[in-house]
């Protein structure tokens, strides 16, 4: 995560009231935060976050709004007040029918004055509401000034008590105080964000339920864990992958992958050498138009238009031939050496766009190759290397889902977007989508169909917008091929499951994917499907699951999974036994139900109890077991333990007599 704020990212503004806004920082627009005004958003450009700030209204020495940093004293300054001491506490015993008194001291000053015949009536306020709106709109000052005149005008300011004047003073200040604090977006204040706006759309899924879902899961960073090929040597066990069911729009992604670190892109360190390199390129003026002109349209030969272009063109030269999935990985870092250019965050949008030189590095104007004595411009104009989407083998999330795309819309938050992801952002390559239909049957599905291969000399006479589209479905092919491959071996270290679906329909598919000792979390705001699928894992249901196992009733396709085929289902609809064992409850041990909730308390002599404005909801529940292996084959004891105490009972009478 960054530590200051970014171009084009989200923040949230926490007002005084307590409410958060989040918006995205745009550089040269003007940001509007309701009643307390409006300010522009490059003043918030390159600030720390967790600063307060202040709006300053304009005035004759200002021209526009302007913000001020609220020092710590400031914000502090009541706590750090001496004359505010705290009262002694009277050890007498209270009262008899409950009346309030006025503490005196010994020496008959008053210390705490009661409350018993305070008034509140809103006519000691000498202030209306008109000349109230008329000091706002005034726009004197940040508000101090006019909860300084508001409390003035209070004719009954001196009866309050310490406890009522504060809160009488905290109540205005959240009202008419023109401040904010900038913070960056994390999962945790994302997840109050939209717990309060749309509750519905995360299956109102808490805070506290995401720590404990990444705790059982196990979820943590293993970029440095050891991969071990499965016995078959179809796949890998272990490595730090994890598979997701999400139907909450990423908010269960986002979780996890605040865990295993590659939430938030990095923090690159040559920010200031790409400002640096688009300085100069922007006074790079081509001494030629007509050359320029030229160039951008391609009169000057083939090799210079696809090099002058720096769209698809120049990926499609460099694009790999028809390869088998396995060597995706490195077929595809050639083919995305020379990406499309994209505009740096710190680039401001009144800056004029950088011009192509008109003579290109390594080549004449006549097409003809020439030495560059220049390396440091050579250096500047070498493309970064990209890795190719969903490549990476540790650290990973895979995330099955029942659409044609994903619904992983909140981790827009994050500067992450599925349908078109950034290559420098982690989740690029870390993260890895698939659909049922791809799991389950990936022979039905379009983009399992292989394309047709076409030699390079047919391809050398197509259009580069042809081609362009026959190395897409290429690439298209070939990644989703790697990812249902890789998905369909298994050997993934955990499951987690938040989604409106039938809980046991999912782990009938998915639990055979999970290598041994894995841990599997499954999500429901609801308890009652979590108490059916518990029913399903009891110990007597696996015990009658063995019973008819050994006795041989089952008619060997009901209840088994092919694990070498990863999730193919071998299971015959209809029937009594599918009814008895929906899924095989002998591949997960010690499955328990359990929820948590944290509250607010109001904590006072005599009047303890939950904040009466706590928000309701649905409870929450998690269900969680372990994958176990079962043992092939029949397992049976071996001995005379009960014929041999009966022996040692009658040798003991016989010795008596």
């Amino acid at each position: 995560m960054h530590s200051y704020i970014r171009p084009n990212t989200y923040i949230a503004l926490r007002l005084p009231s307590g409410t958060l806004k989040v918006l995205e920082i745009i550089p040269n627009t003007t940001i509007s935060i309701g009643k307390f005004g409006a300010f522009p958003s490059n003043l918030l450009l390159g600030r720390p976050y967790y600063l307060t700030f202040e709006l300053l209204d304009k005035d004759e020495g200002r021209a526009t709004t302007e913000l001020r940093v609220v020092p710590a004293s400031e914000l502090h300054a009541e706590s750090f007040a001496e004359d505010h001491a705290t009262p002694a506490e009277s050890r007498d015993e209270p009262a008899e029918g409950g009346g309030e008194f006025d503490i005196v001291g010994e020496d008959g000053e008053l210390i705490m004055r009661s409350n018993r015949l305070t008034v509140d009536d809103p006519s000691r306020q000498k202030l209306s509401m008109d000349e109230i709106e008329e000091l706002k709109k005034a726009g004197t000052g940040s508000g101090k000034e006019i909860i300084a005149k508001i409390m003035a005008s209070h004719m009954a300011i001196d009866e309050k008590t310490p406890f009522s004047l504060a809160k009488y003073t905290l109540r205005k200040s959240k009202k008419y105080l023109r401040r904010f604090t900038a913070l960056p977006m994390d999962v945790s204040l994302l997840s109050q964000y939209i717990l309060e706006k749309e509750a519905h759309r995360v299956m109102e899924l808490r805070e506290e339920m995401l720590g404990l879902i990444g705790s059982w899961a196990n979820v943590h960073c293993a970029a440095s864990s050891r991969v071990v090929s499965s016995p078959d040597g179809r796949g890998m066990i272990g490595g730090g992958r994890w598979l997701v069911v999400d139907d909450t729009g990423g908010m269960v992604v986002a979780a996890l992958a605040e865990r295993m670190g590659i939430l938030y892109p990095e923090e690159t360190l040559d920010d200031g050498d790409e400002d640096l390199e688009q300085e100069q390129g922007q006074h790079q003026v081509p001494e030629d138009p007509t050359k320029e002109r030229k160039l951008s349209s391609g009169q000057d030969g083939p090799g210079q238009s696809a090099a002058a272009d720096t769209g698809t063109d120049v990926m499609m030269v460099d694009a790999p031939s028809p390869e088998p999935p396995q060597l995706l990985s490195e077929t595809l870092q050639s083919d995305r050496s020379n990406p499309p250019n994209r505009r740096s965050d710190n680039t401001a949008p009144s800056s004029p766009p950088k011009l192509p030189s008109p003579e290109l590095p390594g080549r004449a104007s006549d097409g003809s190759a020439k030495e560059t004595t220049d390396h440091t411009h050579q250096k500047s104009r070498q493309p970064r290397p990209i890795k190719p989407q969903m490549s990476a083998l540790t650290n990973t999330l895979t995330v099955i889902h029942s659409n044609a795309q994903p619904n992983l819309g909140l981790l827009k938050y994050f500067s992450f977007d599925a349908t078109s992801p950034v290559p420098t952002h982690p989740l690029y390559t870390n993260l890895k989508t698939l659909s049922w239909l791809q799991l389950l049957h990936p022979s039905e599905d379009a983009s399992s169909i292989e394309p047709e291969v076409v030699p390079d000399s047919v391809l050398a006479t197509w259009k580069s917008g042809k081609r362009g589209t026959y190395y897409r479905k290429r690439r298209r092919w070939e990644r989703t091929s790697r990812v249902v491959k890789e998905t369909r071996a298994g050997g993934f270290d955990g499951l987690v499951v938040a989604s409106y679906m039938e809980p046991a329909a999912i782990l009938r598919a998915c639990v055979p994917l999970l290598r041994g000792a894995a841990m599997v979390v499954v999500y429901s705001p609801t308890v009652e499907p979590l108490v059916e699928l518990s029913d399903f894992h009891s110990k007597e249901r696996r015990v009658a699951y063995l019973a008819r196992q050994n006795n041989g009733i089952e008619n060997g396709k009901n209840g088994k999974r092919n694990v070498e085929e990863g999730a193919e289902n071998n299971e015959e609809d209809g029937g009594e036994a599918d009814s008895d064992f929906p899924v095989n409850p002998t591949l997960l041990l010690a499955p328990m139900l359990q929820t948590a909730r944290a509250r607010r308390w109001q904590v006072l002599p005599g009047r303890t109890h939950p904040m009466m404005t706590s928000r309701g909801g649905a409870e929450g529940y998690l269900f969680t077991a372990t994958r176990v292996l079962p043992v092939e084959g029949k397992v049976e004891a071996r001995g005379r333990f009960r014929a041999g105490k009966k022996r040692k009972v009658a040798s003991d009478a016989t010795a008596s007599t």
